[in-house]
């Protein structure tokens, strides 16, 4: 499993600029970096983030 920020908050900065930079879409990341897609979506939640797939970002 990829190192990732724990805060909700830096994890979002740090999704997103993968997303942007590396990765086609976030399962591509998850797979990529080992990551529970589940628990990501959770953490996203809990700051009232989700995926949006169109923008390939949390929104």
């Amino acid at each position: 499993m990829a190192n990732i920020p724990k805060d909700p908050v830096m994890l979002l900065s740090y999704l997103n600029t993968q997303l942007r930079d590396f990765y086609p879409d976030m399962d591509e990341l998850c797979r990529v970096l080992d990551l529970d897609r589940k628990t990501v979506d959770e953490a996203m939640a809990s700051i009232d983030y989700a995926y949006d797939s169109a923008k390939n970002q949390y929104v």
